[in-house]
């Protein structure tokens, strides 16, 4: 059940989310399992503290506190037997007594320092409801016997000697020792299934992002829950059809190309045959831009889906394409870095849409400015040139298959508008973007980023 809120909490329970809460599911589901926990904990630790710990340490300090008063008692009757009170105290109740008159009683009142709330609280009240407030002292010292408690009479000091086990119970550590080792325990169990879990997940996703970029993981299985599994299968189903119909279409257009070329051909050699005129000329013309609207073709719509995955070295590659266009009338400066600049790709494919971003500047720009930049995450190759650019109106357009911003069909001038529409695709197949924006140069730049 999805429950509607303004757009203003809306908003502010988005901005929440994306702000705490983790990104992966491993740690959004350690978060369900965690948070429960931990309130479950301190729940059970209030409720032990407020229940029977409270209880044990309230009745604890009650019998102690008639000890004492028993023992006061005795000693008020008959002071002579004072000797004998104390052993029995000793013996029979685990209570060590001294008694000091009035005299001597302002000399011992402060050997010992004041203890924690939480261990004498009880006891302090226990004491303060049988002989008034102001007239009993508890200190905790450091020995075996550490707990002092000065009771002032009318007859004189009372000082009883103790063990803090008297008040205090060590329960609720063990309680808290026991329900932290469990909770510990529990959550490394969950740990290690999730990541079990978690793991199957992130293989179909690594499997999926590489299939997009042309590598064929075949030793790739399904794993991991009932759900995952399916979602595996209908991956790997999913996969085997589009590759078959990458292989039909390119089988189809193969076919296509080579029952279009022969009627190209022939009509090539009878136009040769024909004397020469401006009609000739013109036919040929016709021909050849026929020949190399097919050829850009028929590359459009095949791809590259044959080529294999290999690591390619992008700085090497560039410099290679750059040497082909030396001999062109046109400034051109390289820049790269000693970072690395080797990604996994379809060399050729790759070759080919460079290639093509370039011989644009080139054809446009009399100064032309390549360099390659790389990070931990992406290569970026940026390539940029002085001539007209192109308007920012029609920058998505330029993509579109056959799309030319010039009207004419003219070879010379823009080709058949398939080459920023064949760069895109091989680059899109790489998982990486290509944008155009504002050269500094005054012309177009081409910002190509794949990942590494």
């Amino acid at each position: 059940m999805h429950i509607r809120l303004s757009p203003k909490w809306e908003e502010k329970v988005r901005y929440l989310r994306l702000k705490f809460l983790p990104r992966t599911l491993f740690f959004r589901t350690m978060l369900l399992i965690f948070i429960p926990l931990i309130v479950v904990q301190i729940v059970s630790v209030v409720m032990f503290f407020d229940g029977s710990w409270s209880r044990m340490g309230r009745r604890l300090s009650e019998n102690l506190v008639s000890d004492m008063q028993f023992v006061i008692d005795l000693s008020a009757k008959d002071p002579r037997k004072m000797g004998e009170i104390q052993q029995m105290s000793s013996r029979i109740l685990g209570v060590d007594m001294e008694y000091y008159s009035n005299q001597k009683k302002h000399r011992v009142m402060n050997k010992a320092g004041k203890g924690s709330k939480l261990i004498i609280g009880y006891l302090e009240e226990a004491l303060n409801e049988t002989f008034g407030e102001g007239m009993t002292s508890i200190y905790l010292g450091d020995g075996d016997r550490d707990l002092v408690v000065f009771v002032d009479t009318d007859n004189g000091l009372y000082q009883f000697t103790a063990t803090r086990k008297k008040i205090f119970s060590s329960s609720i550590f063990m309680f808290v020792a026991w329900m932290a080792g469990t909770s510990i325990l529990l959550f490394l169990v969950a740990v290690l299934f999730l990541r079990i879990q978690v793991r199957s997940i992130a293989r179909l996703a690594e499997v999926a992002e590489d299939f997009g970029k042309g590598i064929d993981n075949q030793d790739f299985k399904p794993s991991g829950s009932s759900e995952v599994r399916k979602a595996s299968l209908a991956f790997i189903k999913m996969k085997e059809r589009i590759q078959r119909q990458i292989s039909e279409r390119t089988q189809m257009l193969a076919g296509v190309s080579h029952d279009l070329r022969t009627p190209l051909t022939r009509m090539k050699l009878q136009v040769t045959m024909m004397a020469d005129s401006d009609d000739k000329k013109d036919f040929l013309s016709d021909i050849d831009e026929m020949e190399k609207m097919l050829d850009g073709y028929l590359s459009f719509v095949s791809g590259e889906g044959g080529e294999k995955s290999t690591f390619v070295d992008m700085n090497e590659m560039i410099l290679s394409i750059i040497n082909k266009f030396r001999n062109k009338k046109a400034l051109i400066r390289y820049s790269t870095n000693d970072q690395v600049s080797a990604i996994q790709g379809r060399e050729q494919a790759l070759k080919r849409a460079v290639t093509n971003i370039i011989a644009n500047a080139f054809r446009y720009g009399k100064t032309i400015a390549v360099k390659l930049e790389s990070n931990d995450k992406k290569l970026n190759l940026v390539i940029e040139d002085d001539g007209p650019g192109i308007p920012k109106d029609k920058r998505e357009d330029v993509f579109k298959a056959f799309y030319r911003l010039e009207n004419s069909r003219n070879k010379e001038t823009g080709g058949v508008g398939l080459g920023l529409s064949i760069a895109k695709d091989i680059i899109s197949s790489h998982g990486g973007t290509i944008t155009l924006d504002d050269s500094e140069l005054g012309g177009l730049k081409v910002v190509i980023g794949i990942p590494l």
